[in-house]
């Protein structure tokens, strides 16, 4: 029964890492995606100051 308890234990250690690295990728890359977002936007309005 011990033996259960622990394989059972660090899977579930392991699971709950697996889904919290898998979270904060994501978390990461959408900030990422965002201030690369923001970074375009004012090459943008850069751009059309210059047409101006």
């Amino acid at each position: 029964q011990r033996v259960l308890q622990r394989r059972l234990r660090s899977r579930n250690v392991l699971l709950a890492l697996g889904i919290g690295a898998v979270t904060f990728g994501i978390y990461g890359y959408t900030f990422y995606s965002v201030s690369q977002e923001r970074f375009l936007d004012e090459l943008e309005q850069e751009a059309e100051a210059a047409r101006a």
